[in-house]
């Protein structure tokens, strides 16, 4: 018997159902139209919003302008979510007036910034690719890759002047930030009571390495990194131009942070482009920026399993079931990279299997979507 979705992914539904109705005269009014396809609000979409008190609510839509050109719609009506929406188009802003930065990432075109209604909205160019990231040649995907973190380490806060101007804007961590979000982290899945063999144990040397680290985290700290630097969040164009989707999650932090984050997704969708960027690093780099690497990896699987943990409450039957799955995997991840192994094949053949088995269609097609 097929199970009713659960209460998180109605209410979901019902903001997004809503939102829409209201938002497509407004659109209309401005000669633009939405899709019938929006991967962006589809899926498992409505787990990051069931799970993230700190984020404010707004919808992501795919639609056209009347002279036919795509366009991502950002729109909210929520106080924080409006808040957000300004937030990242100050973030564009910004980031274009740091003398220190250089060209870090090409942004799209805003065409529209619509205030209506009670209603924020954001109107940006869709940035064609010829094909997905992950569909590229393993030699153009790190060679694009490599650009990107040399673009984000080009932007180094180290005068009193260049902190006053990004604290305010991007925000600063610094080991402190780094250690006392961590032990959040621990100490949440600890109270979670999860039935994962050796979850807090593993959380537990985790934490003491990246105690016995904290000052070659501090030594990389002061640099623009993006927290989110994943393939879903970057276009490239045809011509080779990386364009950034998401300015929110740009901040000073640890310049591996970003490589952390995509080295991690990489162990699952590319594990030839993740041991092709971390031996970059060991062969080009002093060793202490390589052990930087590996407690940012620490440090962002320990938030992956923060996460997950958060949605299990939010889950049912398969989805719970996944949701549990990927603890399990991501908690393998997180003791390979802290014993410096390589995750085995079987742990990543076996996880995916469950993966792809249970996971929706509709969130088969959002990932289509997002590439």
């Amino acid at each position: 018997m097929k199970k009713s979705p659960s209460n998180s992914k109605i209410s979901w539904e019902e903001y997004c159902n809503q939102e829409i109705a209201l938002l497509k005269p407004i659109l209309a009014s401005f000669g633009l139209t939405i899709d019938s396809e929006q991967p962006h609000i589809s899926g498992e979409r409505f787990l990051m919003h069931a799970v993230t008190t700190t984020s404010g609510k707004k919808i992501i839509l795919i639609g056209k302008h009347a002279n036919g050109d795509k366009v991502v719609i950002k729109a909210t009506k929520d106080k924080a979510g409006i808040e957000e929406l300004i937030h990242e188009r100050t973030c564009r802003d910004v980031l274009k007036k740091l003398d220190f930065a250089g060209e870090v990432f090409h942004t799209p075109e805003e065409v529209a910034y619509i205030e209506k209604n009670e209603y924020v909205i954001t109107i940006q160019r869709f940035i064609s690719q010829p094909c997905s990231f992950l569909e590229r040649p393993l030699t153009e995907q790190f060679s694009l890759a490599l650009q990107a973190f040399k673009g984000q380490e080009s932007a180094h806060a180290t005068t009193f002047k260049h902190r006053k101007l990004i604290g305010k804007t991007f925000g600063i961590r610094n080991k402190n930030v780094y250690l006392n979000t961590f032990l959040m982290f621990e100490q949440s899945i600890k109270n979670a009571n999860l039935d994962i063999p050796n979850l807090t144990e593993t959380l537990s040397q985790a934490r003491t390495i990246l105690v016995q680290n904290q000052e070659i985290i501090e030594q990389y700290s002061g640099f623009l990194t993006h927290t989110d630097f994943v393939p879903h969040n970057i276009r490239v164009s045809a011509d080779g131009t990386i364009y950034l989707l998401d300015h929110s999650s740009l901040t000073f932090g640890n310049k591996y942070e970003g490589w952390a984050r995509f080295i991690n997704f990489m162990t699952l969708y590319n594990g030839a482009l993740q041991r092709a960027l971390e031996t970059y690093v060991h062969d080009n780099r002093a060793p202490e920026e390589a052990t930087s690497l590996r407690m940012m990896r620490i440090y962002r699987l320990g938030e992956i399993l923060f996460y997950y943990m958060r949605t299990l409450p939010k889950s049912e039957g398969d989805l719970l079931t996944l949701n549990t799955a990927r603890i399990h995997f991501w908690k393998e991840v997180l003791s390979s990279v802290l014993h410096n192994q390589e995750v085995s094949h079987e742990t990543i053949h076996s996880y995916t299997a469950v993966r792809d088995a249970l996971r929706t269609e509709d969130e088969r097609r959002r990932q289509q979507g997002l590439h």
